[in-house]
């Protein structure tokens, strides 16, 4: 039980009332119990002052709201200015404010978030911290791993998490930082001792409109990287993105700079990268080392850039970056191998933006000794923009393409295949292919196509279990199709 002044201590508010205690914090009124304090968040779809009198009805105590509501019971009211901003804030009270008791590391991207995630885990690992994750494929909290709904949990979410965290005496917090999370202001609350930048292309232009828009609302977490309760700040940064040193120059900490082909304080030379794995020369201001990793594709060498940009950051040895890189054996729905011990390589992949596609396809080009045969699809209720694109894309680098249902949500995914079809049609009007909007068949027509050489790569999904329709969410796993399918097939 905590009172309201201890909780919106610091924050600018007006409480209407008693200064009561709150047993538990809720923004979901179907889930408030008696004792609690409400925050009626405005939505997209709903606004939560809606559900004011469901949540009273439920036990809620008081309310956090952007105006004073006419309501007749005699309830407490605080009033904010931005009920969102304040529920993570009141949250971090709540929870005795847990980012503080954390080092804490944001990465956020529009690609390689949640690989990098496992990467910089891996090495702090090996150096001897105990280190929570928090992302798409799921959190972990030591060996207790906790599925995912979003990529960066509602705040309220993430502060009892990391309150959770605490507990078990985790030393770091490794998260992605979604651009979304950062203009709802999900993380606020949450003082980050390191920000990552991985890059930036088109995606989610259906919420911000344009890539200026896109590229502020990531520039938040660099911006944020003032002095406040921690002492030690550095951002990390691509420096070979085109958007890298504008990124750079958001910052309010100290730079750490990565890349291959730009000049950069932490670089990669004499890459080698096969259908294994690759390798390269990590060149550091504190001296070399030579990396073997069980990844592959010159993204992945970003991606574990960025990692031992951090760990250096932190005060980890090159010894142990090495030894704690060279055990990651990969990371699920991420370029991931299916192997059935077919002549030929399938591939699954999380890749659904024009950058990311085009990252795995080039990769997947460069290990084919035959075709590419590319199988994928778009999300529905997302960004439209980006369809086309991603056709031409799939058409620039592959032999063969199978157009297919994603998570289609409320949309028809026949309407969502033919408007990536006009990207294919432009870049590539002979190119060879076709539409099967099951995504169970078109896998397993793309696995019956194969031959020896080909590289078989299905985009999209990755790690993910579902499938969402307008009407229905079901059980789907790529890989898995994909097993079955070769399983009949030997």
């Amino acid at each position: 039980m905590s009172k309201l002044s201890q909780i919106t201590k610091g924050i600018d508010c007006q409480i209407v009332g008693s200064d009561l205690k709150v047993a538990g914090l809720k923004y979901d009124s179907r889930q408030v119990e008696a004792g609690d304090l409400f925050f009626a968040i405005p939505g997209f779809k709903v606004d939560g002052h809606h559900f004011i009198n469901d949540a009273i009805s439920k036990g809620a105590v008081a309310i956090v709201v952007e105006e004073l509501q006419p309501i007749k019971e005699n309830i407490t009211q605080v009033i904010v200015k931005d009920s969102r901003e304040a529920m993570g804030l009141i949250a971090a009270n709540f929870y005795g404010n847990p980012a503080n008791k954390l080092k804490m590391i944001g990465i956020t991207g529009t690609n390689g978030k949640t690989t990098t995630t496992y990467l910089i885990k891996g090495i702090l690992e090996e150096a001897g911290y105990r280190v929570g994750l928090i992302g798409t494929n799921q959190n972990v909290i030591g060996d207790r791993v906790i599925p995912s709904q979003r990529t960066t949990p509602e705040s309220l979410d993430l502060q009892s998490l990391l309150a959770e965290m605490v507990i078990a005496e985790v030393d770091y917090v490794v998260m992605e930082v979604s651009s979304h999370a950062l203009q709802l202001k999900r993380t606020a609350g949450v003082e980050y001792d390191l920000a990552v930048f991985t890059n930036l292309s088109q995606d989610h232009l259906d919420f911000h409109h344009d890539l200026s828009q896109y590229f502020n609302a990531k520039s938040l977490l660099f911006k944020d990287l003032n002095y406040r309760n921690k002492k030690k700040k550095v951002a990390i940064i691509n420096f070979d993105d085109p958007y890298g040193t504008a990124m750079a120059a958001k910052s309010s900490a100290p730079v750490y700079s990565y890349g291959i082909e730009q000049p950069s304080q932490i670089h990669a030379q004499d890459l080698e990268i096969g259908s294994q794995g690759l390798s390269y020369r990590l060149v550091t201001p504190i001296g070399e080392v030579q990396l073997k990793l069980n990844l592959t594709g010159k993204f992945n060498v970003y991606n574990s850039l960025a990692a031992c940009a951090c760990a250096l950051a932190e005060g980890v040895s090159l010894t142990q970056i090495k030894a704690g890189l060279q055990k990651i054996p990969g990371v699920a729905g991420r370029f991931e191998l299916i192997n059935q011990g077919q002549d030929f390589t399938v591939i699954v992949d999380y890749a659904h933006t024009p950058d990311g596609m085009e990252n795995v396809l080039n990769t997947a080009r460069a290990l084919a000794k035959n075709r590419v045969i590319c199988v994928f699809g778009a999300g529905g209720d997302r960004d439209r923009q980006k369809r086309p694109l991603m056709g031409e894309v799939a058409a620039k680098f592959s032999d063969y393409i199978i157009l297919t249902a994603d998570n289609p949500r409320s949309e028809d995914p026949l309407a969502i295949a033919k408007e990536i079809e006009t990207g294919i049609l432009k870049a590539a009007p002979d190119l060879d292919y076709r539409i099967n909007v099951d995504r169970g068949q078109a896998i397993k027509q793309a696995i019956a196509l194969g031959q020896p050489g080909d590289v078989i790569i299905i985009c999209g999904k990755g790690h993910e279990t579902y499938q969402e329709f307008h009407d229905k969410i079901i059980e789907f796993d790529d890989r898995q199709v994909a097993i079955q399918a070769l399983k009949e097939l030997m």
